[in-house]
């Protein structure tokens, strides 16, 4: 039986040591680690920290007590329902410290690559469909061009790439995090992924959201656990926004040489969600070589990792990846580039109407008393001297500025010219030469 959440159908719960495909000693050596490393001595406890069903646990502690690296301690705890207590035996401890220098992994048992991959296309972002209301709830705070969401909405439902362009300071970031509330369900993350033997850790608070779970009532005739995999945290679609700061080397696999574990990169934690790339042409590396690294991805729904030993692996890539900048895509980018990236929108600024509607809405929200006449001598006077180029930022940067200049003055929030000189003379800097 599936159980669904939101339309997205869960990992099924592994019934036994066959279905949950991973070597065997590595599963038992994880079990040793974590009863030496967390103390913990009975089946349902030891379930608990390792993230599998009772009945397989069992199954794993039996394996090992039949090569005495475990031993029932003969005292039942009456606490967690008289269930048998078990410790390391010598040879498990020797056994423990030995694997702990391999690798200090111990906790929640991965999941093979390969059924990770099976749950990635369940709960594939390309099976999204986002509703035109969805989207304007979604981007409600905004005022925005009926076009434009016309042109948004099949592109997230696409589930593919975006490229927004345009001058700056008219919402791209807001926009992309717009999309990013509109998707609003939830998938299933795996707390870690097994390749070749290797652990890589892929849920990460910092990213990822988790949802509120019920927790299990013992006395409940009903459990919830059992009905999906728990190696799984159940979390919101998750969002990675990364700025000038991302280099080629946060989309590789990060090694701890000292855990002797893998971290997934900032790509592989997004699946399923949204990859933001903020500011393109504003990092290190050119935006060519940073859209040539996501050439394969985004056309072949994979990703290629390596491990330290050079190793080269297929990891599934399910990401809509959303690319925004400043500059002219002809100027970043080369033809072949230009074609990957499957949807470019152009984000301009508002037209003389909706730049009032958005000064209007921020002077509500901040409680400062509109004046017709300020109104009028901005749009007369000042703009003109810019060429009439509305930019959506300005609304907030001008109201703000004559904000901070009334409580200096002492005098109750108002707009007057006066205070748009004042205000204006802050937010464009005037060409002159300084003598040095």
């Amino acid at each position: 039986m599936n159980m669904q959440v939101n339309n997205v159908i869960a990992p099924p719960a592994p019934r036994t040591i066959e279905e949950m495909r991973l070597p065997i000693v590595m599963m038992r050596d994880i079990v040793l680690k974590t009863i030496f490393r967390k103390n913990v001595e009975n089946v349902s406890a030891i379930a608990r920290a390792i993230c599998l069903p009772i009945p397989v646990t069992q199954e794993l502690i039996d394996m090992a007590r039949g090569q005495k690296l475990i031993e029932a301690t003969g005292t039942l705890h009456a606490n967690s329902g008289n269930e048998m207590g078990y410790q390391l035996t010598d040879a498990g401890k020797a056994r423990a410290l030995d694997a702990l220098a391999q690798s200090e992994y111990y906790g929640a048992m991965p999941v093979p690559m390969e059924v990770y991959s099976e749950q990635v296309k369940r709960q594939s972002i390309r099976n999204i469909q986002v509703t035109r209301d969805q989207l304007t709830g979604a981007m409600g705070h905004l005022i925005l061009p009926n076009e434009l969401l016309s042109h948004l909405g099949p592109a997230v439902s696409a589930g593919r790439s975006i490229l927004m362009y345009g001058p700056p300071g008219n919402g791209k970031s807001s926009i992309s995090n717009g999309i990013r509330d509109a998707l609003g369900d939830k998938i299933y993350i795996p707390r870690a992924v097994e390749y070749a033997g290797q652990v890589i850790t892929v849920y990460d608070p910092i990213v990822h959201t988790a949802a509120q779970e019920q927790e299990d009532d013992p006395t409940s005739l009903r459990r919830s656990s059992g009905r999906y995999d728990t190696r799984y945290v159940l979390c919101d679609r998750p969002t990675v926004i990364t700025g000038g700061e991302l280099s080629l080397s946060m989309l590789d696999l990060v090694y701890n040489p000292t855990a002797r574990t893998y971290q997934a990169p900032l790509q592989m934690k997004s699946t399923g969600g949204v990859f933001i790339v903020d500011d393109l042409g504003r990092q290190t590396e050119p935006p060519q070589s940073l859209v040539n690294r996501w050439i394969v991805p985004l056309e072949e729904n994979r990703d290629i990792l390596a491990l330290q030993s050079g190793e080269k692996f297929e990891v599934p890539f399910d990401t809509l990846v959303i690319f925004s900048t400043n500059f002219h895509p002809n100027e970043i980018f080369d033809r072949a580039a230009l074609r990957r990236i499957f949807f470019k929108i152009k984000i301009d600024g508002p037209c003389q109407d909706d730049y009032l509607k958005i000064f209007a809405m921020v002077a509500r929200k901040k409680k400062m008393p509109l004046d017709e006449r300020t109104l009028i001598y901005l749009l007369k006077e000042k703009y003109p001297t810019i060429n009439n180029e509305y930019a959506n930022y300005q609304p907030v940067f001008l109201i703000d500025q004559m904000m901070s200049i009334c409580e200096f003055e002492g005098i109750p929030y108002q707009m007057n010219p006066d205070l748009i000189d004042r205000a204006w003379a802050n937010m464009f800097v005037s060409d002159e030469e300084i003598i040095h």
